[in-house]
């Protein structure tokens, strides 16, 4: 067998094992949730090859996007545009760019260890309020290991990825920040291509699908038995050890309904940069947005006169803060409080309609 052949062969029996955790999972109780994993797998090597392969080069950066409206991972933000690049320590990354309108812009590095142990730990943390800009909203970082003056930005021995979120509360009218990455005096040119490159890159992209799933999976089932149709999940650690932005306090759950039934979710609002609420599937993804109206935030919600929400979530449409379960019957969910002085714990509770 020639070496392309048995590259490509392995590959692909690779690819197999790697799905099983999503295939065999108990949580898939019927059509659709079965026909979201297949795609949520597929989702997956699209994410996984633009990491490892397209976008690998920690000498040579670009940004690729993670999470969009069709790939996506981990409740994923539908308020978010996340950008992404792969980073070393052992290089100086200069960040440039203008930061435009987007409420909410920050920058971190992360170790990124989903396909090992299920881990992302912060190796440094900005925020654009932190920045010195110019005033026309121009601004440069410096990325590096050693600290500099100005804006920086640590890494850390095992520092691998950067991530960047902008954070929108009202896309119709905010503008995009502009965000590029470039390594520091760096002359060179990218070496051309290799099959064992391309074999270590086929390799990590099985890796990271199996450990990907594997992890939101288990928090899934985690939900499901400890947080079901509630939001409580106080306890912060393991979302942070999972690459978890350092401003938000998460409060995941799982929602369960049957047709005549809707989650009324009722929460008093403190001092905050902003919040949101979302649902998402069984698989953590969040529902499709492009086409269902299934989040809501600090700006779209209607208040209550005492500044409190209330949100439905339903297959029916209904009066106020309505989200749509767009055919779903069950899945996961997640409110966000960003910046907030204190983190109310959302009511709630399960209404006939």
């Amino acid at each position: 067998m020639s070496d392309i052949k048995k590259l490509w062969r392995e590959f692909c029996n690779q690819l197999e094992i790697s799905g099983e955790h999503v295939l065999e999972s108990s949580l898939a109780t019927n059509k659709l949730d079965k026909a979201e994993g297949i795609r949520y797998l597929t989702r997956l090597l699209r994410i996984g090859l633009e990491m490892h392969l397209e976008n690998n080069n920690p000498e040579f950066p670009s940004f690729y996007q993670a999470s969009h409206s069709t790939a996506k991972i981990g409740a994923d933000n539908p308020d978010n545009f996340y950008q992404n690049a792969t980073i070393s320590s052992s290089y100086q990354y200069k960040i440039s760019g203008r930061k435009g309108t987007v409420p909410i812009l920050s920058f971190g590095t992360k170790a990124n260890r989903y396909a090992v142990d299920g881990t992302m730990a912060s190796t440094g943390e900005l925020d654009i309020r932190d920045v010195d800009c110019d005033s026309d909203g121009s601004f440069e970082i410096i990325a590096s290991k050693d600290k500099v003056d100005g804006n920086w930005l640590p890494l850390e021995d095992d520092s691998t990825i950067l991530i960047v979120r902008q954070t929108f509360f009202d896309r119709t009218k905010e503008e995009i920040a502009k965000v590029e990455i470039n390594t520091i005096d760096q002359f060179n040119k990218p070496e051309p291509i290799s099959l064992k490159g391309v074999s270590e890159s086929l390799s990590n992209v099985s890796k990271f699908i199996k450990g990907t799933s594997s992890l939101f999976l288990d928090w899934s089932l985690l939900f499901k038995e400890q947080h079901k149709n509630s939001l409580s999940t106080t306890g912060q650690s393991m979302f942070s050890r999972a690459g978890g932005d350092p401003m938000i306090y998460y409060l995941h759950g799982w929602w369960e309904l049957n047709d005549n039934q809707a989650l009324k979710i009722s929460c008093s609002v403190p001092d905050c940069i902003g919040w949101n609420f979302q649902i998402n599937n069984i698989w953590m993804e969040s529902l499709d947005y492009r086409n269902h109206n299934i989040h809501t935030n600090n700006f779209l919600a209607e208040k209550n006169t005492d500044g409190s929400v209330t949100i439905i979530v339903s297959k029916k449409p209904q009066k106020g803060n309505w989200l749509d379960t767009a055919a779903h019957k069950q899945g996961t969910m997640l409110w966000r409080w960003t910046g907030a002085e204190n983190y109310p714990l959302p009511k709630v509770e399960i209404i006939n309609v």
